[in-house]
């Protein structure tokens, strides 16, 4: 039976991989920091009859990364696919003298993303197959602070891999959520109400989305037209107007940085 390991399988982008993975036949792992509410989320999942196994981590902590990476190296209970999604928005300035919410998001979002993928390839690769999912963001295409720069880290070291995966039998995609109805933007003390309404997306539209891509072997997964659109004209665009643009979007939204 396949197995998925999903991390911030809890709430938000990762609780619907983890519902709608289930709901395909999958067993699922499921990581996150709060213990209380991985059991909570796993019975509820169990309720479709799949195996959810639980693992409490912060990957904020290398020791607990180490944990995660051990469980994908597990060769007696294989994970078939990964889905790197644990993360957080960011506000903190650039030019702040206090570094410690760079460091986190760099060591969640960055290094746990390169060591659980590594471990995932390692353990796929013999086997002839397997899926790497790491969740990015439309925000790495823009300047809006870390958490810009954070996910254009994890844009292209995702196609990067699926360079160094060619012909192995294990694929990658990047997911790139835009605006996604979740409490993201709440607990990042995000003020989206200026956001137009057509740029939102739920949950679940995004996450089936990336799944079918997923299906296809497709590296980059971009959800609906109206995003391809918008991050083609972006990625094509006079950078000093992408720089103008991701101003007027973080000073709107009343923080220097965010997703």
């Amino acid at each position: 039976m396949a197995t998925a390991l999903v991390t911030g399988g809890t709430s938000g982008i990762g609780a619907e991989f983890a519902r709608q993975l289930t709901a395909r036949g999958w067993d699922l792992v499921l990581v996150a920091r709060d213990a209380t509410r991985l059991d909570e989320t796993a019975a509820r999942l169990r309720a479709s009859g799949r195996s959810v196994e639980v693992l409490p981590a912060d990957l904020g902590d290398r020791g607990d990364v180490d944990r995660v990476a051990a469980r994908l190296a597990d060769d007696s209970r294989p994970v078939d696919l990964l889905v790197n999604n644990a993360g957080f928005g960011m506000h903190t300035p650039l030019t702040s003298t206090d570094v410690a919410a760079h460091d986190a998001g760099f060591e969640v979002m960055c290094r746990s993303v390169l060591v659980l993928s590594g471990a995932a390839a390692r353990s796929m690769r013999p086997r002839g197959r397997g899926r790497i999912v790491n969740v990015g963001s439309t925000a790495g295409f823009m300047t809006m602070g870390s958490y810009s720069a954070i996910k254009a880290w994890v844009n292209s070291f995702s196609e990067s891999l699926s360079v160094e995966l060619r012909g192995t039998g294990v694929g990658v995609t990047v997911l790139e959520p835009g605006w996604v109805r979740t409490e993201f933007h709440q607990r990042a003390g995000i003020r989206s109400s200026s956001i137009p309404n057509f740029l939102w997306l739920s949950a679940e539209q995004l996450v089936s989305a990336c799944l079918r891509d997923v299906d296809e072997n497709k590296v980059i997964s971009m959800p609906t037209l109206r995003y391809k659109v918008l991050i083609g004209l972006v990625r094509h665009a006079p950078r000093s107007a992408v720089r103008a643009v991701s101003g007027a979007i973080s000073s709107k939204r009343g923080k220097p940085a965010g997703q």
